[in-house]
Parts: C-alpha cells; sequence; structure tokens
C-alpha cells in the first residue's frame, strides 16, 4: 500500500474528518444554525474547550452531540496513539533518511546502478566505490540492506524489476547498470525496462544458465557474463599460466600498476597523431598495448598507428600517471564538437 507505515494516520485523520461532518449535519440541519454557527460549535465541541452553546439544544440534538463528543475524544486519542507509534518505532526518522538519500540521488549523472546486493553485487559495487565513482545499490532482501546501511552505501530498499525503483535510481541519467539478481528472468526484465528508459545506458547483466544469455543480449544488455564459466577459466588460467595471472592482478587492482581504457575525443591533441610522435611513452611513461578502432581491436599496435578520434586506447602504466595522459585525450579549449 502506497502509505505505507503512516496508514494509520491517515486512517485517524479520515475518520476525525468523518466527525467533523457528522458534527456539521447535526447543528447545521437537525437543529437549524447557520453555516458559521455550526463550524464554530463544532470546532468548540471538538476541541473540548468548555465553551456554552451558542443557541440551546433539542434534546435530540444533546444526545447527538453526546456521540459527537465521544466520537471526537477517540479520533483523537487514536490519531495520538498513531503518531507516538512512528515516532517510537523511527519510522519519521526513516522517512527522513528515504527523503535525504533520494535528494543524494536526484543529484547524480553518469553513476552506476548495481541490482541486487548478493555475492556478486557486493563485489561489484565494492569495486566501483574503490575508484571513487558514484554508485546506487537496489536491494529488497531485509538482511542485506542492514548490511548496506552499516557499510554506508547510497541504495533504495525495494524490487528492481520495478519501474518506480530504476527511476528512483536515475536510470535516466545513469552511465551503466549492472543486473545482477538471483533470478536469470528478473534479470532480462531489467535490463529491457532499463533499456527502455536509457537508450545509452551501458548494461552488463548476469547469467547463470547459457541458454538466457541470447535472452538478455535481445532485452538490451550490452554484455552478459556467466559467473561460474568466469570463474572456472580464470582457475584454469591461474593453473596453467599463474605469472600472466599476477600481471593481470597486478594490472586490473592498479597498486603499483594501472590498466585503463581511455577515449580519445575529437578535437583531443592525440587526434592525427601517429603513437610514436604522439610522446605517450616518454611523457606519461604510459604503454599502449591496443587500440579500439569501430569495434576493431589493434593488439600490440605498431608505432606508425595513427590516433583519431573515437580511438580507445588501452594504456599500462602507473596510476599517478593517468592524469595527464586523460587531459591530451580531452578536446582542447575552445573546441566544439
Amino acid at each position: 500500500f502506497r502509505f505505507g507505515s503512516f496508514f494509520p494516520l491517515v486512517i485517524g485523520a479520515g475518520f476525525l474528518l468523518g466527525v467533523f461532518c457528522y458534527g456539521m449535519f447535526i447543528f447545521l440541519v437537525v437543529e437549524g444554525w447557520t453555516l458559521l454557527d455550526s463550524f464554530y460549535q463544532v470546532v468548540m465541541t471538538l476541541s473540548t474547550v468548555g465553551f456554552m452553546e451558542l443557541h440551546p439544544l433539542s434534546n435530540r440534538g444533546r444526545f447527538m452531540v453526546s456521540i459527537l463528543i465521544l466520537m471526537g475524544v477517540g479520533s483523537f486519542a487514536y490519531l495520538v496513539g498513531a503518531f507516538t507509534q512512528v515516532v517510537v518505532e523511527g519510522r519519521l526518522q526513516d522517512l527522513w533518511g528515504k527523503r535525504k538519500v533520494q535528494k543524494l540521488i536526484d543529484s547524480l549523472t553518469d553513476h552506476y546502478i548495481v541490482c541486487g546486493f548478493g555475492r556478486i553485487g557486493a563485489v561489484v559495487a565494492a569495486e566501483i566505490l574503490r575508484e571513487n565513482l558514484p554508485v546506487v545499490v537496489l536491494e529488497k532482501d531485509p538482511e542485506l540492506l542492514t548490511e548496506l546501511e552499516r557499510q554506508n552505501y547510497l541504495f533504495l530498499a525495494g524490487d528492481a524489476t520495478s519501474d518506480e525503483i530504476l527511476l528512483a535510481a536515475g536510470v535516466e541519467r545513469a552511465k551503466g547498470l549492472i543486473a545482477c539478481v538471483s533470478q536469470d528472468a528478473e534479470n532480462v526484465y531489467i535490463t529491457l525496462t532499463s533499456r527502455q528508459f536509457n537508450s545509452s545506458l551501458n548494461i552488463i547483466a548476469r547469467a547463470d544458465k547459457a541458454e538466457s544469455k541470447p535472452k538478455l543480449e535481445r532485452a538490451g544488455a550490452n554484455r552478459v557474463l556467466t559467473p561460474h564459466q568466469i570463474g572456472g577459466k580464470r582457475i584454469a588460467q591461474v593453473l596453467l599460466r599463474p605469472t600472466v595471472t599476477d600481471f593481470m592482478d597486478l594490472a586490473i587492482q592498479g597498486h603499483n600498476l594501472q590498466m585503463e581504457e581511455i577515449l580519445v575525443r575529437p578535437g583531443a591533441e592525440l587526434v592525427g597523431k601517429t603513437l610514436i610522435t604522439s610522446g605517450i611513452r616518454p611523457r606519461f611513461n604510459l604503454m599502449i598495448i591496443a587500440i579500439e578502432k569501430q569495434g576493431r581491436m589493434i593488439f600490440n599496435p605498431q608505432p606508425e598507428e595513427v590516433i583519431e578520434a573515437g580511438d580507445t586506447l588501452i594504456a599500462v602504466g602507473p596510476p599517478e600517471n593517468f592524469g595527464g595522459f586523460q587531459a591530451t585525450c580531452k578536446p582542447d579549449d575552445g573546441f566544439s564538437v
């Protein structure tokens, strides 16, 4: 129900309004008073201030007013009890907290949404936070909600398949969404709905079963990952190529070495230059290991490879060197696309 925890307050207010209308009926219709006199007398009666009647009452009127007083006192007592329950149970504080969280989410743009805070979602959310990027988690499990609150995540409590929850999370302004709830059918629905809200959204979906992958792709997922297959391949690589695996871990974790992808935008300093004339290696101590050109991946590019607008450069090097390099991949001041 949309009033939630405040439904008793709504019921009490509605009952009090009915009592007020009943009082107006007594004085206006039964006793034949004027509208202003009737209104004034009802207010005095329900407030129990103890003033005298404006006009003498008939025996029938006195009986009906007695019922009015009892009903008025009862409705006020119910309202006070309901409000006290809301305050004592912290519902009012929860409401203020939810409004504060919603206000923070409404201010976000180009953020990431993680649907589900299970074993996969928790790792994904932690990695996004580690990169100092904004993330909103959607979860409905009460135990996981407690854990989200304990870890100070920005989250919304609710079903990620709900249109209202996705819109509240800012799916229309988000940069990426990870659909990693436990059921593949729910991930399909989340992907389909999110794609309708945001055509440019980068959607990564989890699939427990291989047969669910084409369904998720048709629903609009940019990429579909199967954790069991990824885990199995990872274990095999650690067994067969441990040194390569250690290097990849070092690059991905980004402590002394980092692997990063940078989009070259139109008007950037590097546009039109070759790798050797760009001076990326001597200037930033970074190595370009691959270039993605219009969906085509070029591994170990030659020094004569020309950098074009729209290319994605895959670079490896010390994390502190990427700031200056990223600046050269952005448009120069005054350039307009």
